[in-house]
């Protein structure tokens, strides 16, 4: 593997501990890329690398991934998912989309709902929004806590501050358990949110998609600004942090995401499971049923190899290798 990447991930991390101004950060395409062309190459090649070490990891069984991707409404989520996963093998992925909470659902702690959904080992799971919602879009609409019945709480900051608790823990359990957590959140700018709304209302194709309810949501951009804000200040930490991608640019964001999931995988430093000397036996003896037969392990592929390289070097070489040991020989 080795995939040499694109982007310079620190700019688009949230270190532990930082404040987060997103009227400050941009919500468009970077200088990495020279454009929509090259950023389809650079997912192309990202891709190959991707698919490579999901492989690897499901083949290794021990350990998984959990993605998880926030923003506003038409950030670009579906079509993140869609593209940057797309040499995945469908076997060893999960994806589910959080919408409103059910019945069930509103009966259990908010952090029981994901847990039905989280990767099994050597599997990668997908978070189409998330439990964050539960600081998200109920601290905007706090008439949303009703149907919870939760305990008698003081104030509604003392509860947001729990719940920020509770998610940190549950992460921190989730990752000492072997499973890998990124997050991203789609940074769009209202203006390109504005653009793709009426792009969703002119295209038949489109249309189902859009939901009259996001314009209501849309006049609360300030509120869902500062709920992001909070929530990325309070639950990015070193193990599990927060990475804020331009989306403005639907190339760019794509390109910028596979390059970060890729990098991640790569520094599990996956492995294919090693076969012991007992299996390896078995095997030979089912190749020998085939009339084949196999390497009996990589060192004795490694000294054939060397043996194959040694054989086949020119008549010249290997006169000059006599001369130089004759030569040896004689100075002793």
């Amino acid at each position: 593997m080795g995939q040499k990447h694109r982007f310079e991930h620190k700019k688009f991390r949230v270190a532990e501990g930082d404040k987060v101004r997103l009227s400050k950060i941009s919500t468009a395409a970077g200088k990495e890329l020279e454009g929509k062309k090259d950023g389809a190459q650079a997912l192309v090649d990202d891709l190959t690398t991707l698919t490579e070490c999901q492989g690897r990891l499901y083949a290794e069984g021990r350990r998984s991934l959990l993605v998880i991707l926030q923003g506003m409404d038409a950030a670009g989520k579906d079509g993140t998912i869609r593209h940057v996963m797309q040499g995945v093998n469908p076997q060893g992925c999960r994806i589910h989309g959080f919408r409103a909470p059910n019945t069930e659902e509103l009966q259990h702690h908010f952090l029981w709902r994901p847990m039905r959904f989280l990767p099994e080992r050597g599997m990668i799971s997908i978070f189409n929004r998330s439990y964050y919602e539960e600081v998200l879009v109920v601290r905007v609409h706090p008439e949303f806590l009703e149907p919870q019945k939760l305990p008698p709480f003081k104030k509604l900051s003392n509860l947001w501050s729990q719940r920020f608790d509770e998610i940190r823990n549950f992460e921190k359990a989730l990752i000492n358990q072997g499973t890998q957590v990124i997050k991203f959140y789609l940074h769009l700018s209202q203006d390109e949110q504005k653009k793709r709304l009426l792009e969703r209302l002119n295209t038949p194709e489109k249309q189902w998609k859009f939901n009259s309810r996001d314009l209501d949501e849309r006049k609360l951009w300030m509120e869902y600004e500062k709920a992001f804000e909070d929530m990325m200040e309070n639950t990015s930490t070193k193990q599990a942090p927060w990475y804020i991608i331009p989306a403005d640019d639907k190339w760019y964001s794509r390109a910028a995401i596979a390059d970060i999931i890729t990098n991640q995988l790569e520094g599990m430093n996956l492995q294919y499971p090693e076969v012991t000397a007992e299996q390896r036996a078995h095997y030979q003896e089912l190749a020998a049923t085939l009339g084949g037969s196999i390497a009996s392990s990589k060192a004795e592929t490694d000294i054939d190899v060397e043996k194959v390289n040694v054989d086949s070097e020119p008549e010249s070489k290997k006169s000059d290798s006599k001369t130089s040991d004759a030569n040896i020989k004689g100075n002793s």
